[in-house]
């Protein structure tokens, strides 16, 4: 009797991971191991910036008394920082727009270009607000997650959405540094004699400033097409929440006669009236661009057309208290960083000298016309490791960076953007701007910082190479009072 041979069924050879993605994971594995919590490296700052302060002649009463009077001094800074990000989520969370994001996550066709997907989302919104950044491309992240028919890491979807943060913000409206420059009534009196007004078309909006920015861009994305793994590398969203959950839940029915004004639309249009009338009263009375550059009117806008797109009070008051949660890292970090910079400018040691002045030295010691970018860019690159303050240290470095700028010649624009093109980077691996993102993905940073890691070893070389050749093509010019 005859045997039948069954005919040998034809299987998919297991994906072979490129050099860097086997690399990312690597570092994924390690970070996932050893890496500590925002909490870890905020107190790490202090201690290494107070044992600084004391081994350059500081002593003990001058150093605690420093870090005591500088816990509260950014207090306000650090409510503009939170409202920065409830203004963002509340807008993401909006029902219109969480409807934009399902018919977003619509479009990738395969978990690498998912992963790209969200990291073009999410730079380009940040170029916007950082805050909505963080929320919206976290919002993909979790509706991508949800497709069954994607094998997407959601580790490296979680990197990509916060290269926003990590790679571009500071390039747009978001930088806190071009809208203090830009701003004379926000600016201390000590920085505007030194570099006077820096209007957007100074900073943000130069030529060389949009290129560095699309090249940020374009090689970001490439790196996360080449780092992120596939099939059975790759960590689904399954393993890290329930996708089954709605990440912006409906908001519950009315159960008692009191709740109607809570959803009714009534005092959401009563209020839109005086918030939108402010704003039109504000655009109309200075260019778009100035208005813009205030973080409080900026802040504002964000809160009023969230308010307006929730429609319904109710909705817009739960938007506000899951945002809440994202702002903890802010608010009980914030204080320690108030704590460093003072220890840095107030604490000072043998000669009269502080530790920033000490710093401040031995930059224009080594600092030319030639390499003011590089070294400047290196050094705001390391201290924003240390105090990540979203823009907030440029109060406390300006005047003796733009100073030595102007001694050397530089043009006072660009050296805005040389800062705010470093400070991005160390954002890549420092957890502290992370956390509401990680809010909304439901991650600690040890997932998402191995590829990050590899981004910002692309980034470092690449960042400080076009500041120094991008910054050639500029000349000096005085500083402009108004």
């Amino acid at each position: 009797m005859p045997t039948h041979t069954p005919t040998p069924v034809a299987t998919t050879p297991p994906l072979r991971e490129g050099w860097m993605a086997r690399a990312a994971l690597r570092c994924a594995a390690w970070a996932e191991r050893w890496f500590p919590d925002a909490y870890v490296f905020a107190v790490l700052g202090v201690i290494v910036v107070a044992v600084s302060a004391l081994a350059h002649g500081a002593t003990a009463q001058a150093t605690v008394g420093a870090f005591g009077d500088g816990f509260w001094t950014l207090i306000p800074f650090t409510m503009q920082m939170v409202f920065v990000v409830i203004g963002g989520y509340v807008v993401a969370t909006a029902p219109v727009v969480a409807r934009l994001i399902d018919a977003l996550a619509r479009f990738p066709r395969s978990g690498r270009g998912a992963v790209c997907f969200v990291a073009l989302v999410g730079m380009l919104s940040s170029l916007v607000s950082w805050g909505f950044s963080l929320v919206f491309a976290g919002l993909l992240v979790r509706a991508l997650g949800r497709r069954d028919d994607l094998d997407m890491d959601y580790r490296a979807a979680g990197a990509a959405a916060y290269l926003g943060l990590g790679a571009v913000w500071a390039m747009g409206l978001s930088s806190s540094a071009a809208q203090l420059q830009a701003n004379p009534a926000s600016m201390p009196p000590g920085l505007i004699e030194i570099t006077g007004v820096l209007p957007f078309t100074q900073t943000i909006l130069l030529w060389q400033s949009i290129a560095l920015t699309a090249s940020l861009i374009v090689v970001s994305l490439a790196m996360c097409w080449w780092t992120a793994p596939r099939g059975a590398s790759a960590r689904t969203a399954r393993e890290f929440i329930d996708t089954t959950q709605v990440a912006t839940p409906a908001i519950p029915p009315r159960s008692r006669p009191g709740e109607w004004l809570e959803y009714s639309p009534v005092l959401t249009i009563l209020l839109s009236l005086l918030a939108f009338g402010w704003l039109a009263r504000e655009f109309a009375s200075k260019p778009a661009v100035s208005a813009i550059a205030s973080l409080n009117t900026y802040n504002f806008l964000f809160l009023a057309l969230g308010l307006l797109l929730h429609w319904r009070p109710r909705s817009f008051l739960d938007a506000v208290a899951r945002a809440v949660p994202g702002t903890t890292g802010v608010l009980i970090q914030f204080p320690l960083y108030g704590g460093i910079a003072m220890m840095l400018t107030a604490a000072t040691g043998d000669g009269g000298q502080t530790l920033a002045h000490r710093l401040s030295s031995a930059f224009v010691h080594v600092a030319s016309t030639d390499s003011f970018a590089v070294v400047m860019g290196a050094y705001s690159a390391v201290l924003g490791f240390f105090v990540p303050s979203g823009g907030g240290k440029w109060i406390i470095e300006a005047p003796y960076v733009m100073q030595a700028a102007n001694e050397l010649k530089v043009h006072l624009g660009w050296a805005v953007q040389v800062y705010n093109a470093a400070e991005a980077l160390p954002n890549l691996i420092n957890p502290f701007w992370m956390l509401p993102l990680l809010g909304v993905l439901g991650l600690k940073a040890r997932d998402i910082v191995g590829f990050t890691f590899m981004q910002l070893l692309v980034h470092i070389p690449l960042v400080l190479g076009l500041l120094w050749l991008l910054g050639n093509t500029l000349t000096y010019q005085p500083p402009v009072m108004t």
